[in-house]
């Protein structure tokens, strides 16, 4: 393949992210608008952003590995056709119940896009030098999404309407299955990893039940027992998906990968620190427009601060993991993300705006540290044959926490009222995004030292020695 023609399939792989990182931040900032339209509650809000990120993290592996067996341009144009049609359909939602189900199927689509473009990239560029560079492309295009995103949903909310934010992604959807149809070779594994429905079945449950039970708490009671039913089978789910992955040849989790402290660190770390993004995306859009009376488009470009740190830190995080190891990058990912939340449960209702947005740089700091050292912790140690299932694991781990950190933020401010009432709940929220960059400094702390990388090379060799027996 000529190098302008893999230049080509980079181009068609970054459309893809595109489309996928603007919906996580073209959304939040129309959250107010479809609300008052479509007369949703705070928990409908949630469901809005949770539907699309909780299907999209329990389908990431599974989407990944049917690639690996029926083909990767197959799964990857079903993806973007899916992801297409589900935009569409939003565009055109009802009611809140049907705008959650097409969201649902535009997760189901876009659980097919990035993890597939990642290995249609890595089988594409198979220079190590070009292959590095081409993921640097991909990674700059989240920082370019995360800028445009707000900005692109704030004025096309307040010039078009809610719905104007999923016609966007339509002609670049139309234009990718084309380009993808014509240009993108087709690729598949060598040896797939085998289908897991159990498994699959069982992650469905846990975050479901997890994330219904949050969001649902406050109007249903904490006691009742549709709450006190959905956190049983969360825990049932969870001791069922251990014991059973354990037992399988081929699980879709291999739980063995948690006996290495810098693996389960990179998972809970990126639980913890997209519970932040999720928590903080969701209480600044009710905040600023809601409470402050600022316009989508106003709201919008109040979140560049952290897109632009995000974007200059990103790089800067990555050469310091490829000099100090991941370490020092999270410490300070976890000081900054702590002490924005504790910066924000300080702020009023008329707190002057560019005191906010100096605090919104803080933030943007923070997390822009923390992306590059989150796959290399979690690869950290593993054999190379495991490196793709345990970045992926990681991916999950991502949207999994965005998924939380919306749920648990919205619950908090689910029952306040206007003004005083929403701000003594919204610091309770900002608090709780303190707790979760302490956390990170925790796990930072416990899982990149000299015993940690200890446990990451028991657990490598243990598991070479498994797969030497397999093939045996």
């Amino acid at each position: 393949m000529s190098r302008r023609r893999r230049i080509l399939v980079l181009l068609i792989c970054c459309m893809s992210l595109l489309i996928v990182a603007l919906d996580n931040t073209i959304v939040n900032v129309a959250l107010p608008s479809l609300g008052h339209e479509l007369r949703a509650p705070v928990s409908g809000l949630q469901w809005t952003i949770d539907a699309y990120t909780l299907t999209l993290a329990s389908l990431l592996m599974l989407s990944g590995s049917t690639a690996d067996r029926i083909g990767r341009r197959r799964t990857f144009q079903t993806g973007l056709v899916a992801f297409t049609v589900g935009s569409l359909l939003c565009s055109i939602a009802p009611s809140l119940t049907w705008l959650v189900v097409f969201r649902i199927v535009q997760a189901v689509g876009g659980s097919m896009l990035n993890p597939v473009a990642m290995s249609i990239i890595t089988n594409t560029f198979t220079d190590r030098r070009e292959r590095a560079q081409a993921i640097g492309v991909w990674g700059g295009v989240v920082g370019i999404s995360m800028a445009l995103g707000p900005v692109i949903g704030g004025l096309l909310t307040d010039t078009v309407g809610w719905r104007a934010i999923f016609w966007i992604n339509v002609p670049i959807g139309v234009v990718a299955v084309l380009l993808t149809w014509k240009f993108v070779p087709e690729s598949k594994a060598k040896k797939a990893r085998r289908i897991d429905p159990v498994g699959q079945a069982l992650v469905i449950a846990l975050l479901a039940s997890l994330t219904y039970g949050i969001i649902e708490g406050p109007g249903a009671g904490w006691t009742s027992p549709l709450i006190l039913g959905c956190f049983s089978v969360t825990v049932v789910a969870l001791v069922s998906l251990i014991v059973y992955e354990y037992r399988r040849e081929e699980p879709l989790i291999d739980v063995r990968f948690f006996r290495s402290a810098p693996f389960s660190g990179a998972a809970a770390i990126a639980v913890c620190g997209f519970a932040g993004l999720g928590s903080f995306l969701f209480l600044n859009t009710l905040y600023l427009q809601s409470h402050r009376g600022l316009s989508a488009l106003d709201a919008g470009l109040c979140t560049l601060p952290i897109a632009l740190m995000a974007m200059v830190c990103g790089p800067l995080s990555g050469r310091l993991v490829g000099t100090r190891g991941p370490r020092p990058s999270l410490l300070i990912s976890g000081v900054f993300i702590a002490v924005t939340g504790v910066l924000l449960a300080q702020v009023a209702l008329d707190t002057p705006l560019p005191l906010l947005l100096a605090v919104y740089a803080v933030f943007g700091l923070g997390f822009g540290m923390l992306n590059p050292p989150i796959t290399n912790t979690a690869v950290s140690g593993m054999p190379l044959e495991q490196a793709g299932v345990a970045a992926a694991v990681a991916s999950t781990s991502r949207q999994v926490g965005q998924s939380l950190g919306v749920a648990i933020s919205g619950s908090v401010v689910a029952t306040a009222g206007q003004g005083e009432g929403f701000m003594s709940a919204a610091h309770l929220g900002w608090w709780i995004i303190a707790g979760y960059g302490a956390l990170i400094l925790g796990f930072a702390l416990l899982t990149t030292g000299r015993w940690a990388r200890g446990t990451a090379a028991r657990t490598a060799e243990r598991l070479k020695t498994m797969e030497a027996v397999t093939i045996s």
